[in-house]
């Protein structure tokens, strides 16, 4: 019965992990970005 919640537990972890991954690679900012000033740069 143990085996079994661990190996639940496990699958959920990795499971999770996995997402974590997929969704932070999907967010890249293109290459012809660029950064603004702010506009109080001047100072």
């Amino acid at each position: 019965m143990w085996i079994l919640i661990f190996i639940i537990a496990l699958l959920f972890v990795l499971g999770s992990g996995l997402l974590l991954l997929r969704t932070a690679n999907s967010h890249k900012i293109p290459d012809n970005v660029k950064a603004q000033p702010y506009q109080d740069d001047d100072d």
